[in-house]
Order: C-alpha cells, then structure tokens, then sequence
C-alpha cells in the first residue's frame, strides 16, 4: 500500500469520511476555506487588547505609546496566544468531538474585555484573564455535568431557526462592513459606503466573483474567490506583498503566559465595598460565560441546522463534546494570555464548501500553528477578500428563516427580535438574549406557559440582569 492510500486510510478511521460522505480533498479545502475567512482574528485580537494594557509601554510605565504588528514583544506574545489558543480549541474539537468548528478567541468577548471590564470596570488586564479563566472553569464543570446540553435542549425550535437566519444576516454585515460597503452615518447610523474606494470595488468584484462560481456549483469556489480577490487587490493596493517577513520565529510568551491575577480580581473594590466588589466580579463571570456560552451555541446550533448534521432527534451530533472543547480552550486561552474562545461563525465558510467532519477543524488548527511561522503570509490575505465569503454565507444561512412558523405571533415575535437584534446590535449573543426574553412573555400573556421550558426562564432573567447590571 502507497503511503498516500495509507494516511487516507488513517484518516478515514480518525474522522469516519466515509460514514458522513465525504472524502480528504474536500475536508481539507473546507478547513482552509474555513481558516482563510478567520485569519484576520490573529491580527485583530493583539490589536484591540493592546488598549486594554497589553502592551510594553504600559507594563513599563511609559505611556499609552503606539505599537505596530509583531514590534512590541507584549502585543507579540498575545499574537501567539491568539494563534496557540484557536488550534488547541479546533484540534480538541476535530480530535474529540469530530466536528467542523473552529474556534479563536471572539470578537466582541475581547472588545468587552477591553472597553468594560479594563477601561470601564478598572479591571487590570491580569484580573481580566483571571475573570476569564474561572468562566472557562465553569463551563468545564457544566459542561461534563450536561448542564449546558440541557440547555440546548431546551430552546424552542423556531428559535433555533431564528439563530440560523440571525447569524447569516450578523456575518453578512461583518462582510459588507470589512468591506467597506455598509459604513457608520451620524445621521442614519448605517449608510453605503463610496463604491469609487478600492476597499468597496475589490469587495464588490470579490462577491461578483464568488457570486458567479457558486451558481455554477464550481468546488471550491469561496476558496478560489478569496485567492482571485487577494490577487486583484494588488494592482488595487489593498493586496499587500511586501515589507513583511514571511518566516519567521514564533514570540515568546513569556510577557502573558499564565498572568492571571485571582487575589485583585477578588480584592477589586472600585469604591463599591466588599458586597459591591463582589457583585461586579461575579457580573464580570457570568457575562464573560453568558456571551460566551451564547455565541457558541447560537454558531452551533445555527450552523448545524443548516449542514444538516443534527441527529435523528434534531440535536447537534456530539454537542456535550463540542462544548467541552470550547470550555477547555477558553480555560487554555487565558493561561495563555487572550481573551474568551469561542466556535466561530466563519465555520460556516468551510461547512458550505462540504466540511462535515474533524478533518476540517484540524487542517484550520494546524494552519493555526503553522501562523506562527508565517505571520507574514497570513497577513497578506486583505478584509476585502473575505468579505465576500461572508456575505455570500450570509445568503446561504437565511434559508432557514423560511421554516419558522411567522403564523403564530408569540413565536414570531421572538423569532424576529433573534433575527433583528443580532445584526443591528452586533452581537450573536444579545440576538438570542432578546429572543430568551421576550418568549415567556408572550407566552405567560397568551396562556401558553406550558410550552416554556423551565430553563428558558431561568435565562430571561439572567440576561435581564446583566443587562440592568453591567454597561
């Protein structure tokens, strides 16, 4: 036997490729398509936790200086935790749970990290990976209790349907925004961007692109279009080759690596006392587990619903182990050095290109690892020529809004705010929550209690809370 035909056959009994039909081309495709349409986290994360104090001028006392890239040995060694966190949470997932998510740590988790629990709350950047870790802690013990699966379980299929069609018009807009089409207006908050920037005509080009190979049924075609909308940013300018070392050697972690602060997390008192000290610790936990648990959910739920890879009785396959992968690796993350990982919406891209299996989530972990060699490369890959994938996924997860059941308005009403909320408030978790809430309300009203789970209750009021409790 060939040793191509001998690690096909390895694989397939790792992955079970038959069983789910499909085959080793087309789940590593995916999982590059998949990773392609994430990389931009790696970059990203570093950048925005630097204004929480993660950097070398505010560790020695010089000021909020500015720091570019991979520079500043602080930010650089956040870019490794970045990089080293998303491949542990993916191979645990590709490895254990056998799934085709990918995880990193979420956007929006590292902006609240940042903007309300650093700047807002007065948190120190340690106290913050302290707040972080004991929610990864949490999740653990949830998660092996099956806790977490419960509820699931106890979500109303019309909202399962609501987060599928709510995350396609959340990615869309991450899309059209990366890409400069849709762009802030102070007078009508959300406006067209000028279709004359290359920013917009490369995006535009780019979805053309993508546009055009999807209706053909071309394999790969959100792949390919990433690559030929990379190729036609250069004459562009928004493609840029040069000035960046393509290999190089991984930073150190040393400035970040396992910095939790748990005593100042728990002595924080920010002129509240010990009682108000302890509220807003506990606030800092469930919101940083909350959004959390949420954003994954609402990516697995909403991504399985339209792979078809739910089980005879509707539930994600192996979701109890799916979950405990995004629990561990949130948990590693902050020993690390980052914020909250989450399972990423962007899995969406590789799953529409025919992912189905582990194989895809561990080819996106091991490009993970391998970024930390190639930063350089990785960073050649513009917003601009992802953001078509984006939108075009967008397309293809509405279809689910079709299945919701719009005759009944105490479960359309609920459907719609999960829909609406997510792409208006930027956030996949405050979606569910405003869909969590106001289903018991319409149903108390209407005489329908019966039809709540318990659980549901339980969380409208959680999500009240830490809306009246927290900015």
């Amino acid at each position: 036997m060939s040793n191509s035909n001998q690690n096909s056959s390895i694989l397939e009994r790792m992955f079970k490729l038959s069983e789910n039909n499909t085959n080793v081309k087309t789940e590593i495709l995916a999982g590059i398509t998949t990773f392609i349409t994430m990389a931009y986290i790696i970059f990203v994360n570093p950048n925005i936790l630097k204004f929480a104090g993660m950097n070398a001028a505010n560790i020695k006392g010089d000021g909020a200086a500015a720091f570019t890239a991979l520079n500043d040995p602080v930010v650089a060694s956040v870019f490794a935790a970045t990089c080293i966190a998303a491949a542990v949470g993916t191979l645990v997932m590709a490895l254990y749970a056998n799934l085709p998510f990918a995880q990193a740590p979420g956007m929006g988790l590292n902006a609240f990290f940042t903007y309300s629990v650093c700047l807002t709350l007065g948190y120190t950047w340690q106290q913050a990976l302290a707040a972080v870790f004991i929610s990864g802690v949490l999740f653990i013990i949830i998660t092996v209790t099956s806790i977490r699966e419960k509820i699931v379980d106890a979500l109303p299929h019309n909202l399962k349907l609501a987060i599928s069609g709510g995350i396609g018009l959340f990615i869309a807009l991450i899309g059209l925004k990366s890409g400069g089409i849709i762009v802030a207006s102070p007078e009508t908050l959300v406006t067209f961007g000028k279709f004359t920037t290359p920013s917009a005509l490369v995006t535009l080009i780019g979805i053309a692109i993508t546009a055009i190979l999807m209706s053909r049924g071309v394999k790969g075609s959100m792949l390919i279009g990433i690559i030929l909308t990379t190729l036609i940013g250069i004459p562009f300018g928004i493609t840029h080759l040069g000035g960046a070392n393509i290999i190089s050697a991984p930073p150190s972690l040393a400035p970040t690596f396992f910095k939790m602060d748990f005593g100042g997390l728990l002595g924080h008192g920010g002129g509240k006392g010990v009682l108000g000290a302890l509220m807003s610790v506990v606030m800092v936990v469930i919101t940083f587990s909350l959004v959390d648990l949420f954003d994954t959910l609402g990516t697995l739920v909403g991504t399985a619903q339209k792979a078809n890879m739910l089980d005879k009785d509707g539930k994600v396959k192996n979701m109890p182990k799916a979950l405990l992968s995004d629990a561990v690796a949130t948990t590693v993350g902050s020993m690390l050095g980052t914020s909250t990982v989450v399972t990423y919406v962007e899995s969406t891209s590789g799953i529409s290109e025919g992912g189905k299996t582990g194989l895809t989530s561990f080819t996106v972990g091991v490009l993970f690892i391998l970024s930390i060699f190639f930063s350089g490369l990785v960073g050649v890959v513009p917003a601009e020529a992802t953001a078509p994938a984006l939108v075009i996924v967008g397309v293809l997860m509405m279809g689910a809004v079709t299945k919701i059941n719009f005759d009944d308005f105490t479960e359309a009403l609920p459907a719609f705010f999960t829909i609406a909320i997510m792409p208006f408030s930027y956030s996949i978790a405050n979606g569910i929550a405003a869909g969590i809430i106001f289903y018991p309300i319409v149903k108390l009203v209407t005489g329908k209690r019966k039809e709540v789970h318990p659980i549901v209750y339980i969380l409208a009021l959680l999500f009240i809370l830490r809306f009246i409790m927290l900015p």
